[in-house]
């Protein structure tokens, strides 16, 4: 199976609504309950963010960096990168954090000059790591291109969007940290075939064959989509986002070791429907 050391928790549901089946934020000790099964099952790392509602002050009150490494993220250019990080050091009662990373690509693009204050925090020991969470293939190959000299990336990556995997060697030859979010799709894949939202319609028929692979392989639909990327030996974590400690059980209990060889070709026309910022 692995180890569970691989598998990371997303922390945006503990601090507001998200994704296709979103439902009301974890309550506090709900949440403190769940971590506590995540620690004793083997899971070490959490991914948060400011823009995660208040998601930093829950894993705060619960005491979280005294047991995980934590990856947050600078969201909003109104702050300066140092204020930032201090509040979100101050949220979670941390004084370091293991990653940091620039939220939205289009804020480094308007004021690449951040990525300098960046460097500090690591400097200063503030930091372990440093990068980006990336949405597009073209804004790692603006990076590469300058040069700039990040060591973790957070990317999308699911078994119909596999943009990135082109890339996954070199940056695992880079000692690139690599961190997947949107292994589900936002849950998209467990979505009731016949209640998409019509914007969604044209990915039916892919999920269409997704079922089809299952039923074929007595697999479930969250066994391939988990252990596609899981098995993968670039992936250095899977972030997961789980709203109660029976949905992360479910995922635990979806790690296998059995080879996923699940393959569909998303058409041009469609791939734009695999990214979540499309749907609105």
């Amino acid at each position: 199976m692995g180890s569970l050391n691989k598998l990371a928790l997303g922390t945006v549901q503990f601090g507001c609504q998200y994704g296709l089946n979103s439902v009301q934020p974890t309550k506090l000790d709900e949440v403190q309950s769940l971590l506590e099964f995540a620690r004793e099952s083997g899971i070490h790392l959490l991914d948060t963010s400011p823009a995660y509602g208040n998601a930093e002050e829950v894993l705060g009150k619960v005491s979280a960096c005294d047991n995980f490494e934590i990856v947050s993220k600078y969201s909003d250019l109104s702050i300066s990168v140092e204020d930032s990080f201090n509040q979100t050091l101050s949220q979670l009662g941390a004084k370091k954090l293991f990653g940091y990373l620039i939220h939205y690509f289009d804020m480094y693009q308007k004021c690449p000059n951040i990525w300098d204050d960046f460097l500090k925090l690591k400097s200063e020991g503030k930091v372990a790591h440093i990068g980006f969470s990336l949405y597009e293939p073209s804004e790692l190959e603006l990076l590469i291109n300058r040069k700039v000299d990040f060591d973790i990336l957070q990317i999308p990556m699911n078994i119909l969007d596999r943009q990135f995997e082109p890339y996954l060697k070199e940056l695992h030859d880079r000692g690139v940290i690599l961190h997947v979010r949107s292994v589900f799709l936002q849950g998209l894949f467990f979505k009731n075939r016949n209640e998409l939202p019509e914007r969604l319609l044209p990915l039916r028929k892919y999920l269409y064959q997704l079922d089809d692979y299952a039923k074929a392989n007595n697999l479930s639909v969250g066994e391939i989509a988990l252990n596609y990327i899981f098995q993968n030996p670039y992936v250095d974590n899977v972030i997961v986002g789980v709203h109660t400690k029976e949905q992360l059980t479910r995922n635990i209990g979806c790690l296998s070791s059995r080879p996923i060889d699940f393959c569909v070709n998303v058409s041009d026309e469609d791939v734009y429907l695999l990214k979540p910022k499309n749907w609105n």
